[in-house]
Order: C-alpha cells, then sequence, then structure tokens
C-alpha cells in the first residue's frame, strides 16, 4: 500500500480545505469535470450559508462513481476572494502532474463535503495514477452500455478513442429511457459512423430531431437530459448490413416494448 503522503508531502495540510465533491442530486462531479472545466471550477466557488472554504487553498476530490471508496484528483484551488454568496477561485499548479489522473481510496461517508485536509490527508492510499486524464470511462462492450446523458455527453465531447471506434463501427437500434416519466423512445441508426453519428447528434442537441423527444427538451442547458435520460444498446449489426434490416429490427423492438403512442416516446 502506498499512501499519498509518500509520493506528494503537503507540509501545512492545515492551509487547505478538503473538498469530496459528490452528485449533487442532479450532477455527477466526474463528468462535469471531464466535459467542462470552468463548469468543475465552479463547483469550487459556489459557496452555501457557511464559510465552508476559509482557508487559503481548496484541495479537491471527485467522486470516481464507477468504483467504491475512489477519488480523483481534481485540482488545488486558491481562494482569492469570499463574497456573501460565493468565492472567488483559482487553479495553481501545485500537483499539476496528478491532476485527472491520480486515484486515491477513501472510505469517507460523512454528510459533510468540505473539511480539513489534515484529518485525512495521513490515511489516503494511491489507488493509481492514470496514463492521461480522465475522460471517460473505458468502452466495456456492446452488452454493458448503460449511459446517462451527462456520461454520453463526456465521451462525446472527449471523442473518447475506444468509444468512438467501436460505436462507429456498427449499425444498430438502441434504446432511450426517460427516467422522470418512465416512458422509452426505440431508435435505429445506420450509414457510415453508425451508432457513434447518431448518438453524438444526441449529445450536442438533447433530442437528435425526434419529435417527441424534442418536445420535452426545450431547455438549451441540457438540464432536464442530464437528470432523466439514459442510453441503451438493443442490438447491434455488422456495418455492410442492409438498412432494411435494421429497421425492421426497429419496427420489432418499438412492438414488444409498446413504446408508441401513450405508452411510449415513438409516433410510428
Amino acid at each position: 500500500m502506498i499512501r499519498v503522503a509518500d509520493i506528494w508531502p503537503i507540509e501545512a495540510p492545515e492551509n487547505y480545505k478538503l473538498h469530496f465533491a459528490r452528485w449533487n442530486q442532479q450532477n455527477q462531479p466526474l463528468e462535469v469535470w471531464a466535459r467542462d472545466k470552468r463548469e468543475w471550477q465552479g463547483w469550487q466557488e459556489y459557496r452555501p450559508a457557511r464559510d465552508d472554504f476559509n482557508r487559503p487553498f481548496i484541495f479537491s476530490l471527485i467522486q470516481f462513481y464507477h468504483e467504491p471508496d475512489i477519488w480523483l484528483f481534481g485540482g488545488v484551488f486558491r481562494v482569492l476572494a469570499r463574497h456573501a454568496d460565493r468565492y472567488e477561485v483559482e487553479l495553481t499548479a501545485e500537483g499539476k502532474g496528478f491532476l485527472g489522473r491520480l486515484k486515491l481510496r477513501s472510505a469517507y461517508r460523512e454528510r459533510a463535503t468540505r473539511v480539513k485536509l489534515e484529518n485525512h490527508y495521513p490515511g489516503f492510499e494511491v489507488q493509481e495514477i492514470l496514463r492521461e486524464p480522465y475522460s471517460g470511462r473505458s468502452f466495456p462492450g456492446f452488452e454493458d452500455i448503460d449511459l446517462s446523458f451527462e456520461e454520453l455527453e463526456t465521451l462525446v465531447r472527449n471523442a473518447r478513442p475506444d468509444w468512438q471506434a467501436a460505436l462507429s463501427s456498427v449499425k444498430g437500434v438502441y434504446l432511450i429511457s426517460d427516467t422522470a416519466t418512465g416512458k422509452r423512445y426505440i431508435g435505429s441508426a445506420f450509414g457510415n459512423q453508425g451508432i457513434w453519428s447518431r448518438w453524438r447528434d444526441y449529445a450536442a442537441s438533447g433530442h437528435g430531431g425526434n419529435v417527441e423527444l424534442r418536445a420535452i427538451v426545450s431547455d438549451p442547458t441540457l438540464d432536464y437530459c442530464r437528470k432523466s435520460f439514459r442510453f441503451a444498446l438493443l442490438e447491434t449489426r455488422p456495418a455492410p448490413t442492409p438498412d432494411e434490416v435494421i429497421l425492421a429490427r426497429e419496427a420489432f423492438w418499438k412492438h414488444i416494448l409498446f413504446t408508441r403512442g401513450e405508452q411510449g416516446l415513438n409516433r410510428n
């Protein structure tokens, strides 16, 4: 076992507040960090009623929600100013080589997310150091795809090579579930870039041009999509498969999953 103190000595941890960034009932901070660094900085600038970030620096960790008790290093921020409703912060160069790469183990489950670094730093165990900063999880195989919209957005924005290569190589039928209403949409993808091209459209607009989904996605911030949409593959076929075969399979899935009319989000 290697402690983080063995590879990264911090002389005065009492100058840092530790931020255990976790799901805030709306967003996963891991996906926020991977898709938009300015938005991630906003997580450090948010100020609740109490002055939690009352020290010069913030040591930020991001819940690596795919793996229990694992946290990704999200940077050391300097607190420039404290206002009644927000903080002003800037990312420092401290720990730059570990940014988005250092994964730590900690079984922290307390309610407070902004605590004293010195109470936790000595016990942090190094889980691994990624070769490159996190840009989305590795492709799990076609049979194990279950993505939130937020995670899909991360993969598309970062053009994650393993996902792009795999999903561009196949045609297929997919399922979009609206977890807020329980309704589902069945779609199909074919063409030169297969599933990847179609899902890239959804990541950009939230609705991909579909009439029923367009009626739901009225917020240009895509907040509803991030809270409610999930994507899965029902079946894939090799790229040379005729398009009419894919369309027939799409019709089959619409029929057995009752996604037409009031029961679902398909119009035909």
